[in-house]
This record gives structure tokens, sequence and C-alpha cells, in this order.
């Protein structure tokens, strides 16, 4: 079986398209339409995720793994179809509240385009433009690969940029194979191909660190981590950081054992997810030193407020009490 190479190191998918294809082209289809799409799909040959283009071409490996790390977090890549044209987006959608972290990416990529939904105070950084999916999207999530669930959507994402990119398959032929391609789905044990060449279950920090580099816990904590203060009885209030997951339990328990948290990953059955959540005082510490001068967007400041006051006021009831107050007004900011 061939290696998967860890983050970090130069990454690429290795499928077999005329196999992959024909899972997909087949159903549904005569004999001889399979074969005729299957013969035009044999031939391919799609324009290389290094070819030079009039685009920015990112060099910084730190924002790249960050921005994995994002989008594992906040990212999605869609197929989409509007009547009889299809397309493709890469979008990473934040509250208005945290504009800022798409305004970094967007000026880091040099590429993409930022929408405002007022209606809801929602933000989304998006590309849709195949040629710079391509030139740009393609080898940054190729050398750094996904963590999550994601990576199977990703791959879905680009087996249908190849279907579109295709000039020798026909409008309806290409319509049938993303129609099918749709179809397929992860299973809820799914884990990303990233994770493969670890032991399992994680048994300490060295096996995760060798797929969780800083960059990508970065960029996903500032998409799904949460810094708060919570109330242990009438008088006590204490210091906490969460994370939640639907799918995903490896990520979790990697980010664990990488940022030194003793509390176990949980599952919630009620609301059907994975949970890692703690208030231990070493593990609040271990966490403020790690993330310490590391974030771009608002969660930077939502951090420094939380680790200034665990180191400040730490037992100080009535103090904590306004600093979570003013962290909530904080979040509310629009």
């Amino acid at each position: 079986m061939q290696r998967t190479p860890l983050l970090g190191e130069n990454y690429s998918l290795n499928i077999n398209n005329t196999s992959a294809v024909k899972m997909f082209s087949t159903w549904g289809q005569s004999a001889w339409e399979a074969n005729k799409t299957l013969n035009k799909i044999s031939s391919l040959n799609f324009v290389s995720s290094h070819q030079r283009l009039n685009v920015k071409q990112p060099t910084n490996d730190w924002f790249e793994q960050w921005l994995v790390g994002f989008t594992d977090g906040d990212g999605s890549f869609s197929v989409l179809r509007q009547g009889d044209k299809w397309g493709l987006t890469f979008k990473i959608s934040q509250n208005t509240y945290n504009l800022r972290t798409l305004h970094y990416i967007k000026k880091e990529l040099g590429a993409g385009s930022i929408f405002v939904e007022s209606k809801n105070d929602m933000a989304h950084f998006r590309i849709r433009d195949l040629k710079i999916i391509n030139e740009i999207i393609f080898p940054i999530f190729d050398k750094y690969p996904l963590l999550t669930t994601k990576y199977f959507y990703y791959n879905i994402f680009k087996e249908a940029y190849k279907i579109l990119d295709n000039k020798d398959l026909t409008k309806l032929e290409k319509s049938n194979l993303l129609e099918n391609l749709l179809l397929t789905k992860p299973s809820n044990s799914y884990i990303s191909p990233a994770w493969d060449n670890v032991s399992k279950p994680l048994i300490d920090a060295n096996e995760a660190k060798k797929v969780v580099s800083k960059a990508w816990l970065i960029g996903f904590i500032e998409a799904e981590g949460s810094f708060y203060l919570v109330s242990k009885s009438a008088s006590r209030i204490v210091h906490a950081f969460g994370l939640t997951q639907k799918l995903d339990q490896i990520v979790l328990e990697g980010i664990r054992h990488v940022i030194g948290i003793s509390t176990k990953v949980v599952y919630i059955s009620k609301n059907n997810y994975y949970r890692l959540d703690t208030t231990n005082s070493r593990a609040i510490s271990n966490i403020i030193d790690y993330f310490n001068n590391s974030m771009k967007g608002m969660k930077a400041v939502e951090y420094k407020i939380w680790s200034r006051s665990f180191n400040k006021d730490k037992g100080n009831f009535e103090k904590l009490i306004k600093i979570r107050e003013q962290m909530r007004k904080l979040r509310s900011v629009r």
C-alpha cells in the first residue's frame, strides 16, 4: 500500500482517475454510452496544479497550514448546479464579527472575493474561478491534507474539477458524471488518510504531532475553539476551553494530546457530537502558553482577554463576572 504523506510533506492525491470516474459514469448509462464516455476519460490530460498562471502564488508555508486548519473548521468545497450549468466554490464563512480574518485570507491568497450578508450578519470568502482553484487552492490542499472528513469532500471537489475541465466530454456527459459523483457520501467512521501512519487510538503527543502541526491547530482553533468563563457555583467562576465536532473524534484526540489536556473526549449522544472541554488549571495554562501571540482574527482578542484574566484575576469572582460580560459584549459586535 502506498504510504500516506504526513502533514508538512509534499502531498498530492493519487487517484486512478479512469477507475474512479468509471464507477460514477456507468450508473444509468447503456453499455455503449458508458464505453463512449470512458474512452474520452481515458485520454485525459489535465492542467498541472503547479502550472504558472496569471495569479499570485502563496509561498507562506505557515499560512497555508493555518488555512487548511481554518478550512477544516469553517470551510467548504461545493459542487453546485444552477439550471444546466455546473460550478465549483471554495468558501469560508464567518460571522461579520470576524470579518478581519476573511480579509487576511484574501490578502494572503491574492485572490477571491468577500460577500457580506447584512440580514444575518454573515460574511463569506469565495473562490469560484476554476483557473484560480486549480492554480492556488489545489496546490495548498494537496501539500497539506485536511485532517477532518472535509478531506472526503475535497476529493469529490477535485474529481468534479477534472470532469468540468475535460473538453472531450459533452455537456450531458459532464452533467451525468457530476450528478453521480455527488451521490457518494462518507461513512460516520470515515477518517482522513492524513492519519493513516499513526497508531490508533492515539497514545501520546508524539504520535499526534506527526499529523497536527502548530499552524494547522491555530487555524482550526480560530475557527472552532472557544475560550470562555463558566460558573461552577454561585460564587465561583473558572476559565474553560472547549471544542465540539459532529464527526472526527480522532481530531479532538489529537488536539487533546498536542496541547496537554488530560480530560477525555466525550460523545454527547443527545446532541450527536463529540466534545473536548476542560476547566483544569494545568490544561488552561498549557493552552495559554501554546496559543500566545499566534492568532490572526477576533479570536486573538478573546484569547488575550481570557488569558490575561487567568493570570491576573483567577479566583476573583467579582472581577471575572465583569470580564465574562465584557467577552459576551465583544462577541455581539457586528
